[in-house]
């Protein structure tokens, strides 16, 4: 007994000396047959950004195939610091530097492959050279073929894959239903088409664990290279979660002439939105609205003034690209002086390029210089820019090129002129501009050829990328077109992380993540201080702010979101009847009886264009009305637009709260009984009458 149990120990230990070479043996053979060709860190890749913040970060690891592509790999490998005493390296690749100087090597090892980097903590002194020198962390590239990645990749990419990964079409509905879970027949159009990307809209995004979901599913469909999965989530009028924070939007923040704030907002939705997968946010509008007849822009913009739009617009895409999201501004060269909404007509915008570069292209300027992801382009004619005349398919009629298939505007001037070299990606294809006056096809050519990257949601998506292949096969795309765009794809896709992973997280601990971050109470915070900082005091002539008397009458009237509004002044004042006007022209009797003997009237109007702003609207004649059968004092609140007050200027007070998320509505009544001190500025100018200014930018009353 005793010699057996000596011989089983002996064994034991035998296989424990063993077990290393086994584990070794296996790797080995793993790799051989996998098609993996080396491992290298991602930070070495020459189109990687090496920007290190602090005092950690995290270094990658990729397995790179002979087909060309590459995935992180997570398992199964060794890291290792040679100079512990300038940096500590983790078993998942986080870089800690000691403070002390110096250069180490962090090297990385799956037992079959190695590569390695050199990281510096070493002084950096100031241009005058005095003062004690700051130590800062540096990276230092390893040089070698084995990095350019990319170069690999293009050269073994099939015309299709590369085509593929410029489309980004959207799966809002199928089968007339809503898509909320992944489906055999999408998963089968994204393996057959390469896509490089999915747009979603609010019909798929639902729930939090749905969502998350569902944006694994489509990553997990991907053939080799990571999903671009995008959405339009700017804040205010634009949010497409449906369980995320309900953030405030552009002009809300421009309202709050707050830096930190906007960046914080900016910083918050990534969070949500990274949490979810989704990693590229169309987002943020970086045009200028200096036209209040604006019906496309308006709210969506940070205001009128171009300085405030690009210090808000790049402050907002810090925060978002902070967290690991893309960001792109939009809508190039600006949308923002257009009476013509591009979804449904081709607006547009007259102006020399002297003018341009002062106003439209000034923030996106900016943003370029900030270091932006992406861009989008505008369906709109720049004429003095380009004034390329084409035949429409619509009525024969001959009309300006639009910036979105411009050679003149994407690659000449924002390219060239303006020296960007991100991706460009153009706004939705199926939007009026475009389809009523050229084909899919044809579109998406020339869409391509005039420097486009990534062809938004096109008509047709079998159609469209046919149309491609075909366009290359017979010269009228170049194939350098072609691997440029690409090329400036998968760089952003490095960059941001998006690369498929040889060991993904179960969808179970991506779904847990996502519920700890997606509407948290941090971000809650976030959006109440920005809605509260937002309310604008454009006018009070001594009525505000109300006193909570217990015995006095508050009545809110209006239509659209009256009932949100309501609510939030019944929690602040409970003696509160709120009024419902379905019909404006016939207010009931007993509704009118309820304006009389109300101590306070609160009106709400809701306006999204010139008509609906329109002295002869409706809801306007109304307050008309009421402001001329009663003495009883009328506060104003404009739920949307600033411009309101236009229709009724000799209203008491006027409040705009730029957006209809719930917390712009609890801020606006907090504001009206005084519990919130409006801090607002006007971030537009608002005209009167016969071309006289009624309300200045700027303009902000306080307590």
């Amino acid at each position: 007994m005793y010699r057996s149990g000596r011989w089983l120990l002996i064994l034991m230990l035998a296989l424990c000396l063993m077990l290393p070479h086994m584990v070794q043996e296996s790797r080995v053979a793993a790799a051989e047959t996998s098609g993996v060709s080396d491992m290298i860190i991602l930070q070495n890749v020459p189109e990687s950004d090496v920007t290190v913040e602090g005092d950690t970060f995290t270094l990658s690891a990729l397995n790179v195939y002979e087909e060309g592509h590459f995935k992180k790999v997570e398992e199964g490998i060794q890291w290792l610091s040679k100079n512990q005493n300038v940096a500590t390296v983790d078993k998942g690749g986080e870089v800690t530097f000691t403070g002390q100087p110096g250069r180490t090597w962090i090297s990385v090892s799956d037992g079959v492959h190695k590569d390695r980097i050199a990281l510096d903590y070493k002084p950096v002194r100031s241009d005058k050279g005095k003062g004690k020198p700051e130590f800062k962390p540096t990276i230092k590239k390893g040089k070698g073929e084995r990095y350019d990645i990319i170069s690999h990749a293009l050269e073994n990419m099939t015309v299709e894959e590369k085509v593929g990964q410029m489309l980004m079409p959207d799966f809002r509905t199928w089968d007339g239903e809503d898509v909320t879970s992944m489906l055999p027949e999408i998963e089968e159009q994204v393996e057959e088409y390469h896509l490089g990307g999915v747009i979603l809209f609010r019909e798929n995004v639902v729930t939090t664990e749905q969502t998350a979901e569902l944006v694994s599913d489509y990553q997990a469909a991907a053939e080799k290279f990571g999903l671009l999965m995008t959405i339009d989530q700017e804040g205010g009028i634009v949010t497409r979660l449906q369980s995320g924070t309900d953030m405030p939007g552009n002009m809300a923040l421009g309202a709050t002439r707050s830096e930190e704030i906007t960046r914080n907002v900016g910083r918050a939705i990534g969070e949500e939105l990274s949490a979810l997968g989704i990693n590229m946010n169309l987002a943020p509008v970086m045009d200028v609205n200096n036209n209040p007849d604006n019906p496309v822009i308006g709210v969506r913009s940070f205001g009128g003034n171009p300085e405030l739009v690009g210090e808000m617009g790049v402050a907002y895409t810090t925060g978002l690209q902070e967290t690991g999201v893309a960001a792109t501004a939009k809508h190039f060269p600006g949308h923002g002086d257009t009476a013509v909404d591009s979804h449904l007509g081709l607006p547009e915008v007259p102006y020399d390029l002297e003018r341009l570069k002062e106003v439209e292209l000034y923030p996106f300027q900016q943003a370029m210089d900030a270091g932006i992801d992406a861009i989008m382009t505008a369906h709109i004619t720049f004429p003095e820019i380009d004034d390329t005349q084409v035949t429409s398919q619509k009525d024969g009629s001959q009309i300006a090129l639009p910036a979105t298939l411009s050679e003149k505007v994407l690659t000449g001037l924002m390219r060239e002129d303006m020296g960007y070299d991100g991706v460009v990606i153009t706004d939705a294809m199926n939007m009026n501009a475009i389809a009523d006056h050229f084909g899919a096809v044809d579109a998406a050519i020339r869409a391509v050829n005039a420097g486009t990257d990534i062809v938004l949601m096109p008509v047709g998506l079998e159609e469209v990328a046919t149309g491609l292949y075909d366009a290359v096969d017979e010269g009228e795309v170049a194939i350098e077109t072609i691997n440029d765009s690409v090329n400036r794809i998968l760089t952003l896709k490095l960059n941001r992380g998006i690369i498929q992973s040889e060991q993904p997280l179960p969808v179970n601990e991506k779904i847990e993540q996502a519920q700890q971050i997606v509407g948290s109470e941090a971000h809650q915070q976030v959006e109440k201080e920005a809605s509260e900082q937002s309310i604008t005091m454009v006018k009070n002539d001594g009525v505000l702010p109300l006193d909570r008397i217990e015995e006095e009458k508050v009545v809110v009237i209006g239509s659209s979101f009256v009932g949100s509004l309501g609510n939030a002044i019944i929690n602040e004042h409970p003696n509160t009847t709120v009024i419902e006007a379905s019909s404006y022209d016939q207010l009931s009797e007993d509704q009118m009886q309820e304006i009389g003997e109300a101590d306070q009237i609160i009106y709400s109007t809701y306006t999204y264009n010139v008509w609906t702003r329109s002295v002869d609207h409706p809801q306007m004649r109304m307050m008309g009305r009421i402001m001329q059968e009663t003495d009883t004092p009328i506060i104003g609140v404009g739920i949307r637009n600033p411009y309101d007050i236009m229709a009724y200027p000799e209203v008491d007070a006027y409040l705009a709260q730029y957006g209809f998320r719930d917390s712009s509505f609890e801020a606006t009544a907090a504001t009206i009984f005084g519990d919130n001190n409006p801090t607002g500025q006007l971030p537009v100018t608002i005209p009167g009458g016969n071309g006289e200014l009624l309300y200045e930018y700027g303009t902000g009353l306080s307590y």
